[in-house]
């Protein structure tokens, strides 16, 4: 290889994923300004946040699979509700900390994955009928869930709620502020766990395969090992927020925890924020919820229903037609956070 091909290689890394000295202030900023929020802010935008960086967080989870290794999952609530449940049933039946419980779960839904994407890949199920083959296991596992007892069946999952005054961390039994620092701490150790492997051979190798797959197993990858490996990660990462939700609302029901709106919500944030980008799905999850909630509040007494879920559709349309890369990519050029060759 040239050294001028090595530097426009490097080049491009710089650019893509690395942090220009403005960039880096920003990020700094931004982390402070979290860590500070709750000293200024009161309940409802605590709980508001904790909705935000939920969001920002599966967001994140959801573009491991789609936006680095290009697989379209729309049933990743499957991962979602069996690390909620996993999570849940341990702590309610067997007095399991949550934390073991988020392992247990995360472990249950790679599982859940590598069965999916080994039937899938296996057997050459690709594109728009591996997406329904995601759809068809979450929609499956709810009805399994319905009539399973011991978590409750239709009626319900419920963990035992105790004074939110007292925050107790190992067993995730506090306040919003307190669930608020978990998830500002997952949320960021999100992105620095898909900017390291983004980094990584294996980030390369995504991309490669999320380009094009033939042309990736010609140079010698092996799809099959890295699409794995991307089902692998996102499926746990969706996992552990899955019982960060159940731990935090304390009611699990399956027709709302593996329904389709919970993997539509996942794929909101990463699409307008920018698909494959590591700041996207924070930016989208930030931009969706806000505006949403604030047109909510807006429309109050009008006697609108559903405003939010109109609104959210809207909001895709405009970013799909105008800006199909997502608003991050937009923003960072603007605000000159790109790293120049």
């Amino acid at each position: 290889m040239t050294t001028e091909a090595v530097g426009a290689i490097r080049s491009r890394q710089s650019g893509i994923w690395g942090l220009t000295p403005r960039a880096a202030v920003a990020l700094g900023l931004l982390v402070a300004a979290l860590l500070a929020l709750p000293s200024v802010a009161g309940d409802f935008l605590i709980s508001l946040m904790v909705v935000i960086l939920m969001a920002a967080y599966l967001g994140q989870a959801w573009n491991v699979m789609m936006g680095f290794a290009g697989l379209l999952s729309l049933g990743h609530a499957l991962y979602f509700g069996l690390g909620a449940y996993t999570a849940s049933a341990l702590f309610v039946h067997w007095g399991l900390p949550p934390w073991l419980g988020m392992a247990a779960g995360a472990a249950v839904a790679a599982a859940a994955g590598a069965l999916i994407g080994t039937l899938s890949f296996r057997f050459g199920v690709k594109g728009v009928y591996f997406a329904l083959l995601t759809i068809s296991f979450a929609e499956f596992t709810r009805i399994l869930f319905d009539h399973f007892d011991w978590v409750g069946g239709s009626g319900g999952l419920f963990l035992p709620v105790t004074n939110r005054a007292d925050n107790d961390l190992l067993y995730l039994r506090g306040s919003s502020t307190m669930f608020y620092y978990v998830l500002v701490a997952m949320t960021l150790g999100a992105l620095a766990l898909c900017h390291a492997l983004l980094r990584r051979r294996v980030g390369f190798y995504w991309q490669a395969i999320r380009e094009d797959p033939d042309a990736a197993a010609a140079l010698g990858i092996d799809v099959f090992r890295y699409r794995m490996a991307a089902i692998a990660v996102s499926s746990a990462m969706t996992a552990v927020g899955g019982a960060v939700f159940a731990f935090y609302y304390n009611n699990l029901y399956p027709e709302t925890t593996f329904a389709m709106h919970r993997s539509i919500e996942m794929i909101l944030a990463p699409i307008v924020g920018g698909l494959g980008t590591l700041f996207g799905p924070i930016l989208g999850a930030f931009l969706l919820h806000i505006l949403g909630e604030g047109l909510t509040v807006a429309t109050e007494g009008l006697g609108v229903d559903g405003i939010k879920l109109w609104f959210y559709g809207v909001a895709l349309l405009v970013i799909v037609a105008l800006r199909p890369a997502g608003i991050w990519p937009w923003l960072r050029r603007r605000l000159g956070l790109e790293a120049r060759p």
